[in-house]
């Protein structure tokens, strides 16, 4: 414990000293994130500077091993970091698939040249990653997937379409289940690819929702050559692969349940409203609601955290994932809600200066998703129901 909190006092002091002040302000908008990648332009120097002391150190994945990028923390010395820079308010250096999704599958099924290779360039965020999974006639049914890939020696041939791929326009390379085996059932026929998102082709279109804006895109393979060094695990074995990052998928979608580094909800209605003669939130119905909603937040936070200090030491299940995604989409539909009764009118806004370009309004809209992405809450129920409760199927 005394050497844990020599560490501790070590942290708050390079945060201190090493994070930019700009680097401490809450994010604006989604413009405002480091997403990294060869098409990223830095917000600021403070972004750029920010992101490069933090991929030295090996913080942008603090838990990987040092000799692929990491800093090679263990898991108390990880969450003292993240406690650290929330306590100063310091933004993640780096947002990214490659962390999030595609690293942890890599260094659990990669092989050391695909290891060595990507993920040191996923720290330091070089390399911006897509995730090419969803096809229109596979989406809760992934595995009905039709892209295929055709054995060609020492190369696959890739053709098909995937649909609701983030960020697909903007991203340097794409994590990718195809099918290799047409014969075979259809879970045990997949593989799983990583190839330049500037193959000959590869397009890939946005498609525009309902808020005006989108991260998402339609991708389409037209004969695209991958190398067959480019494999991940064995040929025909990608549903584990698939499965496994679904995980953690899903656990990244559950952390838009979580306040991150937004301002608590009621110091925000009392900002926006106004408060009484007892510092309370003046509107008693609003006041109770998003009390209630704190309490839930914060019980989420710290259901969040016991998972993931399970998961790590062997005794979690990946089922729970499934649980965290479900909560926190709800949570985040209900975030909005109250943040749209906070503003108002002026919440409707859709493009204005004062708005943030209708960043209330959008997200509102957005937030609709949350149940959708990464696996519907109504397949996420099921799981909880099999998995975990032990319920009998239908």
């Amino acid at each position: 414990m005394d050497d844990l909190e020599t560490f501790r006092q070590e942290v708050r002091a390079w945060l201190q000293a090493q994070c930019p002040p700009e680097m401490r302000q809450p994010v604006r908008n989604e413009d405002d994130i480091c997403w990294g990648g060869r098409k990223y332009r830095f917000q600021s120097e403070a972004q750029r500077l920010w992101l490069a002391r933090m991929g030295e150190k090996g913080w942008t994945v603090p838990e990987w091993p040092r000799e692929y990028g990491g800093g090679g923390l263990s898991r108390e010395q990880a969450k003292v970091l993240r406690q650290e820079m929330q306590a100063l308010g310091c933004r993640v250096p780096l947002q990214s698939f490659g962390i999030w999704m595609l690293g942890p599958a890599l260094l659990r099924f990669g092989s050391e040249a695909q290891k060595r290779e990507h993920l040191p360039r996923i720290a330091r965020g070089e390399i911006r990653w897509c995730q090419g999974y969803s096809e229109p006639n596979a989406g809760s049914d992934l595995a009905s997937l039709q892209t295929r890939a055709d054995e060609r020696g020492d190369h696959f041939v890739v053709n098909g379409q995937k649909v609701w791929t983030s960020y697909a326009d903007k991203a340097d390379w794409i994590f990718c289940l195809v099918r290799t085996d047409f014969s075979a059932q259809k879970h045990t026929g997949i593989s799983f690819l990583l190839f330049d998102m500037e193959t000959p082709g590869v397009t890939a279109r946005p498609i525009v929702l309902i808020s005006g804006k989108s991260p998402f895109c339609e991708t389409f393979f037209d004969d695209v050559v991958v190398p067959r060094a480019n494999l991940v695990g064995e040929q025909n074995g990608g549903w584990a692969i698939a499965k496994y990052l679904l995980t953690h998928e899903r656990e990244m979608i559950s952390g838009i349940g979580g306040r991150g580094q937004r301002p608590p909800m009621g110091k925000l209605a009392r900002d926006t409203l106004g408060q009484n003669e007892r510092g309370e939130v003046d509107a008693p119905m609003l006041r109770a609601q998003i009390a209630t909603f704190e309490i839930d937040e914060a019980a989420f936070a710290l259901a969040g955290e016991r998972a993931l200090d399970l998961a790590r030491q062997g005794e979690g299940t990946a089922a729970f994932s499934s649980v965290l995604k479900y909560y926190g989409s709800e949570l985040n539909k209900r975030r909005y809600e109250l943040l749209m009764s906070i503003g108002g009118s002026e919440a409707l806004e859709w493009e204005s200066e004062r708005s943030n370009d209708g960043a209330t309004a959008r997200g509102w809209l957005r937030s609709k998703a949350n149940s959708i992405e990464g696996g519907t809450s109504e397949v996420q129920l099921n799981i909880v129901a099999k998995r975990l409760l032990g319920l009998p199927g239908a």
